[in-house]
């Protein structure tokens, strides 16, 4: 898998982290270097915050925060964030997924640093997250270790898939949005070398098209991908009117992955990626 080189502005600051750490030894140094209230609005953040030992530093989480159980989760929102709510946290760093309600003007004004750490599209774009989390936590040893370790267990979870066009069809709700190559989910089963049924649908790049019902059947996706948010099981997918015919119905193969770790980038991305190889091996190796 290529691995493009981090942009030069997050390397810099990368190397000038590190730079830092080393004049001294005196963790009382370092710890006062590193923002000691973090409040984040991010569930993909929090689990890298956590992961690279900056949990101690994390007063307050969003309420889709959940992961892992010691996170603290409050009543915060990252969709519709209030900036009174936020600060009452006494926050130094906010860590927030998208600028809504423009929460970065209003934390600005005030003086609290906050760090945009928007949904990687990719695989670098998703290292390179975790990087600038280490940086503006004070954590950069631990974020590089993070990615070092997840890049051997993509990398394996990845060799696990077989070297088979398989066609996939990956169904976020009963409305039938789907994900294109041009998303992130996307980029992961593009790594895995499968036929995205719902490229075909996405000239503009959107990277999450909705489909049809009659594209779906005809396209004959041999792997049907649901989550477990979606309200409905494998069976109900199976029993829809005309689908009947479908590889992935006929042959049984209808899988449920867990909603989070299938969208969220972090420590927990290798586990979606070994239950689609698994489920991969049973379309190109049928018993």
């Amino acid at each position: 898998m290529p691995r493009r080189p981090f942009r030069v502005f997050f390397a810099l600051l990368f190397a000038l982290a590190l730079a830092v750490t080393a004049c001294g030894n005196d963790d009382d140094v370092i710890n006062s270097e590193r923002p000691q209230r973090i409040v984040s609005l991010s569930p993909m953040a929090t689990e890298v915050l956590f992961a690279i030992g900056a949990g101690e530093q994390v007063v307050a989480v969003d309420e889709f925060s959940y992961f892992p159980p010691e996170a603290p989760v409050t009543g915060l929102s990252g969709w519709d964030p209030n900036v009174e709510a936020v600060l009452s946290y006494e926050p130094d760093l906010v860590v927030i997924a998208n600028d809504a309600n423009d929460l970065m003007a209003g934390l600005d004004a005030v003086g609290v640093s906050v760090l945009l750490s928007s949904a990687p599209f990719d695989f670098d774009s998703g290292y390179q997250s975790i990087e600038e989390l280490g940086v503006a936590v004070g954590r950069t040893d631990e974020a590089a270790a993070l990615v070092v370790d997840l890049q051997a267990q993509i990398d394996n979870a990845l060799a696990a898939a077989p070297d088979v066009p398989v066609r996939v069809y990956h169904e976020l709700d009963n409305t039938y949005f789907s994900v294109s190559s041009n998303s992130f989910i996307g980029a992961v089963y593009a790594a895995m070398g499968v036929v995205n049924i719902a490229d075909e649908v996405d000239p503009d790049g959107y990277g999450y098209p909705q489909l049809t019902e009659e594209y779906i059947v005809e396209a004959n996706p041999e792997l049907i991908v649901i989550t477990d948010l979606v309200g409905y099981t494998a069976e109900d997918v199976a029993a829809r009117p005309g689908w009947g015919e479908v590889a992935a119905v006929r042959n049984g193969n209808i899988v449920m992955v867990n909603a989070d770790v299938a969208s969220r980038w972090g420590p927990r991305l290798p586990q979606f990626i070994e239950v689609v190889a698994e489920a991969l091996q049973t379309v190109a190796e049928p018993s």
